[in-house]
């Protein structure tokens, strides 16, 4: 196992319909088609319009050493996607957020799940986070012009949405709601 990695952790098996099947599945085993796991990721960002990210281990697998939205993880078993982005948050980067009524900004399905993404606006030094050394080994605020930099340059994960994610932090659902 590799450092940073719990390869026995357990995560709920979904349908296709996002639903638990109430079956248990080991990370460390490919999980079978038609078979699916929760991921979520938290989008930090501050009253300054900068947002956090941080830089992913060199043993991590999978994007080694680039920089990554500020936080990102597997839902274990037993855990919602509420609760396993305050746990991420907290266990990744020391920083207690409150989801309570919070729903994820968007989600989408990937091939073997389905990924949550949650915006949360907070300000705080970044001193003041205690960064999890088997996953994260840097963080810093990034504005707008300096995350697409980081991507032509080939240094940030190439998440498609990213030239948009400052103006969908804003955003709910269409530009333009119909009138009731």
């Amino acid at each position: 196992m590799r450092k940073g990695e719990n390869e026995e952790e357990l995560w709920d098996v979904y349908d296709k319909d996002r639903r638990r099947t109430g079956k248990l599945h080991v990370r460390k085993n490919p999980l079978p088609e038609g078979e699916y796991h929760l991921v979520v990721h938290v989008c930090i960002f501050n009253s300054k319009n900068q947002m956090l990210v941080q830089q992913r281990q060199p043993w991590k697998k999978g994007w080694s050493n680039m920089w990554d939205l500020a936080v990102g993880g597997s839902a274990v078993a037993g855990d919602d996607s509420r609760e396993t982005a305050e746990r991420e948050t907290l266990e990744e980067i020391g920083l207690k957020i409150d989801l309570t009524n919070v729903r994820p900004r968007f989600s989408f399905s990937f091939p073997d799940g389905y990924d949550d993404y949650y915006f949360v606006t907070k300000d705080f030094e970044i001193e003041e986070l205690k960064l999890q050394e088997e996953e994260v080994q840097a963080v810093k605020w990034v504005n707008h012009e300096e995350l697409m930099e980081m991507i032509d340059k080939g240094e940030m994960i190439p998440y498609f949405f990213l030239d948009k994610i400052f103006e969908i932090k804003d955003l709910w659902g269409s530009r333009f709601r119909r009138k009731h």
